[in-house]
C-alpha cells in the first residue's frame, strides 16, 4: 500500500501541479462554494458525480486547505460517508481526517516546495502559513 506521500507525488507528477482545485477540476469533481454556518466543507457523490462543497465564507487559503483536504477524502476514502458516519454511527472519525489532513499537508507544501527553503531559518509554522496550511496541522508532514 502506498504511503500518503507517494499517493500525492504521483498525483502532482500526473496533473502537473500541486493546486488542488486544479486537479479537482482535472478529476471530474465539481468545487461548489456555499454558505454554510459551523463547517468548513464536506465532500460527498450524487448520482456518481463526486462533489466538494467548500464554506464560501473561509477565506482563500483556508478554502484551498478544504479543497486539498476533501480532496484527500476522494482520493483516500472513496467509499467512506464521513457525515453520515458521524451523524449515524458511534464509530471514530480520526484516523480518516488525520488522513485527509495528512494528504492536505503533503500537498499543498510538497518536498520540492520546501526544499527550495533549505539555506532559511524557515519554520514548519512558517512554511505552513506561506503554503496556505493551518499550523495545527503542519506537524503532519513528513520529511
Amino acid at each position: 500500500m502506498q504511503s500518503t506521500k507517494q499517493i500525492v507525488q504521483r498525483l502532482i507528477k500526473q496533473h502537473g501541479t500541486n493546486d488542488p482545485t486544479t486537479i479537482a477540476r482535472k478529476m471530474g469533481i465539481l468545487i461548489l462554494f456555499e454558505d454554510f454556518k459551523s463547517i468548513w466543507g464536506y465532500f460527498n457523490m450524487s448520482k456518481r458525480v463526486p462533489m466538494i462543497h467548500v464554506n464560501r465564507n473561509l477565506d482563500e487559503h483556508l478554502q484551498r486547505f478544504v479543497i486539498a483536504h476533501e480532496l484527500g477524502h476522494r482520493i483516500r476514502h472513496p467509499k467512506v460517508n464521513v457525515p453520515f458516519l458521524r451523524a449515524n454511527t458511534f464509530l471514530s472519525v480520526d484516523r480518516i481526517e488525520r488522513e485527509a489532513n495528512e494528504f492536505a499537508v503533503e500537498l499543498l507544501m510538497p518536498d520540492d516546495l520546501l526544499y527550495e527553503h533549505r539555506h532559511t531559518r524557515m519554520t514548519i509554522a512558517e512554511a505552513a502559513a506561506t503554503y496556505g496550511v493551518p499550523v495545527d496541522v503542519a506537524h503532519l508532514k513528513k520529511f
